[in-house]
């Protein structure tokens, strides 16, 4: 499978990548999994940085054929090679929903890599974390904190699409905070931005009053 990544193919774009997660996932082909879980534990970028895309491109379509190995992804935070970080942690906010327990196990990874990532990691992170809010009430009380803490202080223009990400795990219980420190954000939002949170608060007040 190595080979048919667009590295080894002298490509520049995604798609022979994008090819082969389609491929393994129609054929449920685990041993062809197996193979490019292994590139993200080489020494090759070039074929790390395509691997970790074919896996959350699977994760997209079929998660629960790289649940398995959570640790594996997981490691990729703690690499010095920023394409393996973020797109470790876009294939985790992939698998989250069934994988929560191993991810938790490991949580001390990925708030070092949400405290220090890029953009795109910090946007998957707040997936990562609404998912395990979701997943068990110990690690929401865990992490409903952080969560808040995030919103007080992320900029502006994050508010609207870290809130709907976050918004997953938000309930007519636990949903008092979040509407609070969304209304001290309004007033600095754009009013496409400001207009997503008003509707998003509409709704998770109504569903408090059910």
């Amino acid at each position: 499978m190595i080979e048919r990544l667009a590295c080894r193919l002298g490509r520049n774009d995604e798609a022979p990548n994008i090819e082969l997660a389609e491929y393994l996932c129609l054929n449920n082909d685990t041993v062809g999994i197996e193979e490019i879980v292994g590139g993200i534990r080489g020494k090759d970028n070039a074929v790390a940085n395509d691997c970790i895309k074919v896996l959350y491109e699977i994760g997209e379509r079929k998660p629960e054929l790289i649940a398995a190995y959570a640790n594996d992804i997981i490691s990729c935070l703690r690499s010095k090679n920023n394409r393996l970080v973020w797109g470790g942690m876009t294939a985790l906010a992939k698998i989250v929903d069934i994988a929560a327990a191993p991810i938790y196990a490991r949580l001390t990874d990925i708030l070092a890599a949400y405290e220090t990532g890029s953009v795109i990691t910090v946007d998957n992170s707040i997936s990562v974390f609404a998912g395990l809010c979701k997943a068990n009430e110990s690690y929401s009380a865990i992490l409903l904190p952080v969560l808040i803490r995030h919103f007080h202080d992320c900029k502006p223009k994050e508010v609207a699409q870290h809130a709907e990400r976050a918004s997953v795990c938000f309930n007519n219980t636990n949903a008092g905070d979040f509407i609070a420190v969304l209304e001290t954000r309004k007033p600095h939002l754009t009013p496409a931005s400001r207009a997503r949170i008003e509707k998003m608060i509409k709704k998770l007040r109504h569903d408090r009053l059910m």
